[in-house]
């Protein structure tokens, strides 16, 4: 039912019937995944940039989406949290610090986890069930016997997506595992899995059909023969997603999951049918009688209701003359046009006029307002609603009489959790947008979000032996309670957070911009570190300029205050960061038009040439031409027209500007088409042909170096598919040639061209960041510090040298890269060269001891260089005209290299430097004597210095200032 409603949301102009059906391209097979992983390790060994180290600058406050946990009832302050895009963690003192434990497997996206306790193993199923735009596809199984520290995969690579895993109480080997399968393909390893050998083997004892896998799955607590089964049938594709179906069911073994019988029959009082959405499960023992709680996502139509006298609606309109509408009051109208959002351009008479006079008609008046957000959150349905069942799922009664509205709105399939007390089977909770609790079998409801709780919900713990005591995740972290959701904590203190977009501006210091799912759009400075200082102060350094789902920013260069983001479905606006100030300025079509398609990542670009100029990218490429005021389309439809559908699809993905020539436009789009305008937008060209068809355009890139070269990312995760497609033209897009051939098979989010140097490109994919000194041919791995998690945005500050990399599940790092934009030809022809060290001013607090900071205070210099083979080498330090001060030693690796420094001098030479300090020094000058610090260390003093370097008969020499 769902999916026809979408349909008939797509003939209102969400989107069109397109010309001819999309062939689903294959999927890429699991194995191909996994010897994925060993290419990545490959490119990383064999990296010549591996010393280049990342550091997280957060944000940590706003985290990202919880899609599991598991507490220790021993002791609660020891627990496990899945994150759906960000790795696994634990912490051992109630959520006051994490530790990753997930971070270099073939992928980070989680699922479900189960904890042996008494065993110290963890069983990890990869992939979340959640079914969202970035729901990353799971390699299956992963089990730990030592805590987390070693990981095994164990199978069932193709699972994708796995929704629960269940350990035997008393037979360790024996694991239960609700695989759900691929979320944009049919495959058939999708349903009930179960292992009796520690998962050496598994056995598929359930499967319903190749769109139906298993989503939920509980055990009997007192009888581990007995267990219960969600199934749940959903089709997602670009376009579309039919999130209910006739294979969506609850099922019940009795012989510990090895046969399976369906308890949801048209007549046990559960929902069946087309409409039957995602469900969630849970199980209790009260006096010996088995309670089962099942949460469902009722997809059927709700029963017309009555319209309000004297409103009028869209469906009045659709079959209204334009007699008629002359002849309804002008209340009406301008109550019409406030409700549905019309620009203030148009007023009642106006409207009344133009219908009059034949400009437009009543039905066209219906369709305007018709997009893809009014259709997700305005559609029908009955939601969400909770069933009981006390004998056995026999039978089955909803608990409640009235509907639970805004609990679900329209996107049940992102919740589906139900949970019921282990003390007490009459203290119910579920989840959705907010939390609710019952305490009365789910008769009635009553919230309990509170302060610090993100909405969103995905992870419910209860204390089995202390009754209010909960741990709750969400698309906002972790939050604990002890008084039943009276009160929470909130524990984000791991750098958690998924980043769709990371932008700079030009300020000193330098600010970092992001937009994230579900956490808005947030400011921050670049040289954050994680601290809890603020919670002393009450500034936390980074703040949230815009609420929803945060995404593109840019900010004018001239006064770096004036941004403009936005958030899902192209809704941005103009913003001074300073003042606060303003203003909605998406474009909108007129009556009478085809609505404008907006991608849920909407493209944006504020000129180079002139900042007053921004684009957009609808289903056509919009500008304007005075920070935002107006917009004038320049193109037609640059898509193959869309598909029928509930989500926006011919939309377009990417957009750039030519940074060398005003006019030189690129434009890309979700349905696989590249455009080129070299006029301004006056005409495009379509240059899609030597490109893969129908694939998703994640970036277009014009080079700062060579006006007719361009590079153009393709992405297939949309169809499952995998493989890394990268392209560079020379000729404006005339002909391709394929590049980046040795990247292992992960979907790429972002290609970006250095500022500095032509031949250096970045490459951002689904499991982490690679880097090219040849424009492509060959790339390694760039990983020091960044786990291997999805870089959806890169960009390097062109003052400052440093390369930020947005990660969508571990927030944002940086990285200096001033080294790696030095390996040019003759830099890599040498065999050792050094790199001239940055200036460092004195500061007096060097090596200062307190109580308030676990070391002293030191500089962390580290002195670069790059040799071409590995090897040891020697580094002195020494004054300019003076002693020598320092000698280092280390084991040089091939290619860029960098040595720590803590800016100390030898003490043995502290009697020479104070004599070559004193020298010249007039009498009425007082002499410098110079005293160890706090931590018997001296420190350079303002100065110039030489740094040499010696290795296999080499000798390089840098000047140095200390100011």
């Amino acid at each position: 039912m769902y999916g026809l409603l979408y349909l008939i949301a797509g003939m209102l102009g969400v989107t069109v019937l397109a010309a001819q059906p999309l062939t689903q391209p294959p999927f890429t097979p699991a194995n191909e995944r996994i010897s994925g992983l060993a290419q990545r390790q490959k490119l990383a060994q064999q990296s010549i940039v591996n010393s280049i180290a990342f550091k997280s600058i957060g944000p940590t406050a706003m985290s990202g989406r919880v899609a599991d946990l598991d507490v220790w009832a021993e002791d609660p302050s020891h627990f496990y949290v899945a994150y759906a895009s960000g790795g696994l963690w634990y912490t051992h003192n109630n959520g006051a610090s994490f530790e990753p434990l997930f971070d270099r497997e073939a992928v980070m996206g989680m699922g479900d986890i189960a904890v042996d306790w008494a065993r110290n193993t963890l069983w990890v199923g990869t992939g979340e069930v959640n079914s969202s735009r970035s729901s990353y596809a799971g390699a299956g199984v992963y089990k730990s016997t030592d805590g987390g520290k070693n990981w095994a995969h164990t199978g069932l690579g193709e699972s994708h997506h796995i929704g629960r895993i269940v350990l035997h109480p008393t037979q360790p080997d024996v694991v239960w595992v609700a695989a759900l399968g691929h979320l944009y393909s049919p495959n058939q390893e999708r349903g009930i899995y179960k292992t009796s050998d520690g998962g050496k083997t598994w056995k598929r004892t359930l499967f319903v059909n190749a769109n139906a896998g298993a989503v939920d799955l509980v055990i009997d607590p007192l009888n581990p023969n007995i267990l219960y089964a969600s199934s749940w049938e959903r089709e997602r594709r670009a376009w579309n997603f039919v999130e209910s179906g006739e294979g969506t069911g609850i099922w019940k073994s009795t012989d510990g999951g090895e046969n399976w019988t369906r308890l949801t029959t048209p007549k046990s009082g559960f929902p069946t049918g087309r409409g039957a959405g995602r469900i969630g499960l849970d199980i209790a023992h009260y006096k010996g009688r088995t309670v089962l709680y099942a949460a469902i996502d009722n997809n059927d139509r709700r029963p017309k209701e009555a319209e309000e006298e004297d409103k009028l609606t869209q469906e009045e309109l659709r079959n209204m003359s334009k007699e008629d509408f002359a002849k309804l009051p002008l209340y009406q109208i301008k109550s019409y046009l406030q409700e549905n959002g019309f620009p203030d351009k148009y007023t009642p008479k106006g409207i009344q006029e133009d219908i009059a006079a034949g400009k437009i008609t009543p039905t066209q008046l219906a369709d305007y307002g018709t997009d893809a957000n009014t259709q997700l959150f305005d559609t029908p349905v009955v939601g969400l609603e909770i069933y009981r069942s006390d004998d056995e799922g026999r039978s089955w009664q909803k608990t409640h009489a009235d509907y639970l509205d805004e609990v679900y709105y329209s996107y049940g399939y992102y919740f589906g959790q139900v949970r019921v007390s282990p003390s007490n089977p009459e203290k119910v909770y579920t989840f959705g947008v907010p939390l609710l609790r019952s305490d009365n079998g789910g008769k009635t409801w009553q919230g309990i979000n509170g302060d610090n709780v993100h909405g969103d919900h995905h992870a419910l713990w209860i204390n089995p032996r202390r009754p209010g005591h909960l741990v709750l995740g969400n698309d906002g972290g972790i939050n604990i309670s002890y008084d039943d959701g009276k009160t929470w904590v909130k524990c984000n203190t791991a750098p958690l957070g998924q980043f769709y977009a990371v932008a700079v501006d030009q300020a000193d210091p330098y600010r970092v911009y992001g937009g994230l799912q579900d956490n808005g759009v947030w400011m921050g400075p670049h040289n954050y570190t994680y601290s809890e200082g603020w919670h002393q102060d009450g500034h936390y350094p980074y703040r949230e300029l815009l609420g929803g789902d945060g995404m593109q920013v840019a900010i004018d260069p001239r006064d770096n205050e004036t941004v403009y983001t936005g958030f899902q479905f192209g809704n941005y606006f103009r913003i001074n960061t300073r003042t606060e100030d303003r203003k909605y300025i998406t474009p909108q079509h007129e009556i009478g038009e085809q609505p404008y398609r907006w991608n849920w990542q909407t493209p944006i670009q504020l000129s180079v040439h002139n900042p007053d100029i921004l684009y957009m990218g609808s289903n056509r490429v919009m500008r304007s031409m005075d920070k935002g005021e107006n917009f004038t389309a320049i193109s037609t439809d640059l898509t193959k027209g869309g598909q029928r559908g509930n989500v926006p699809y011919g939309t377009l993905s990417a957009l750039h500007e030519s940074p060398l020539r005003f006019g030189l436009l690129y434009a890309g789009s979700d349905d696989g088409l590249v455009h080129v305008s070299r006029d301004g937008g006056y005409s495009w060209t379509n240059i899609s042909a030597g490109l893969p068809e129908n694939y998703w355009v994640s970036r277009v890139q014009a080079s700062a170096f060579k006006e007719g070269v361009v590079y153009v990312s393709l992405n297939g995760y949309r169809w499952d598919n995998f493989s890394s497609m990268l392209y560079v033209s020379e000729d404006y897009g005339q002909s391709w040639q394929r590049i980046g051939l040795d990247l292992p098979a992960e979907p790429i989010n972002v290609v970006r061209e250095d500022p500095r140097q032509a031949s250096l490109l970045y490459v951002g994919t689904d499991h982490g960041l690679y880097v090219s000194l040849d424009r492509g041919q060959t790339f390694m791995g760039m990983n020091n510090g960044l786990p291997a998690v999805a870089v959806h945005d890169l960009v390097v500050h062109p003052r400052e040298n440093d390369l930020l990399v947005g990660t969508h599940g571990r927030s944002i790092y940086l990285a200096d890269v001033s080294a790696l934009q030095q390996l040019d030809a003759q830099t890599l022809a040498a065999q050792l060269h050094v790199f001239p060290a940055p200036a460092l001013r004195s500061r007096a607090s060097w090596g200062t001891e307190s109580w308030f900071q676990d070391e002293p205070n030191e500089p962390k210099l580290s002195l670069s260089f790059y040799s071409s083979a590995a090897g040891p080498i020697k580094v002195t330090i020494q004054a300019k005209d003076g002693p020598l001060l320092r000698s280092l030693n280390m084991d040089a690796i091939r290619g860029l290299n960098s040595l720590p420094y803590d800016g100390a001098i030898d003490l043995k030479q502290l009697e020479a430097y104070e004599t070559h300090l004193n020298k010249g020094r007039k009498p009425d000058e007082r002499p410098i004597n110079l005293k160890p610090a706090d931590n018997g260390k001296v420190y350079l003093q303002a100065g110039t210095y030489l740094l040499v370097m010696e290795k296999d008969g080499q000798r390089k020499e840098v000047e140095w200032v200390v100011k």
